[in-house]
């Protein structure tokens, strides 16, 4: 898979988590596919993400910064938005925040195996 592909791809499954179309997710994520070392597969994958919308309604993916090197994509992700309780273990409730995401993807098959990420917390807590 060429740079051109794996980011068209990418770019396809972020506009996918926007639009939370849970019944596409599977042309993304594989069967086995991993976050932060914790395996669970395409259900847990959408467990987690459908969790996350749940506790941010207005949850929005943006790219900020994307690097692809098949069969890498390493992404930063800029979030504005407000949860309605704890995140990430902070009392934020409602509170309206702004935060990046540094995400490192695995493809494999044309699809997201692994994922690792870290959210910058200490802007977080700045904010509150």
């Amino acid at each position: 898979m060429d740079k051109t592909t794996l980011s068209e791809i990418y770019r396809s499954y972020i506009a996918c988590l926007n639009r939370q179309d849970w019944a596409e997710l599977g042309r993304f994520v594989g069967d086995k596919a991993s976050h932060n070392g914790n395996e669970f597969g395409l259900a847990g994958y959408r467990q987690m993400l459908e969790k996350d919308f749940r506790e941010i309604p207005d949850l929005h993916f943006e790219i900020e910064m994307l690097v692809c090197e098949p069969p890498f994509v390493a992404s930063r992700l800029q979030f504005d938005c407000t949860p309605t309780n704890t995140f990430l273990g902070l009392n934020v409730n409602g509170r309206r925040i702004s935060f990046a995401e540094n995400v490192f993807y695995e493809f494999d098959g044309g699809k997201i195996q692994r994922v690792r990420s870290v959210i910058d917390k200490v802007a977080i807590e700045a904010q509150l």
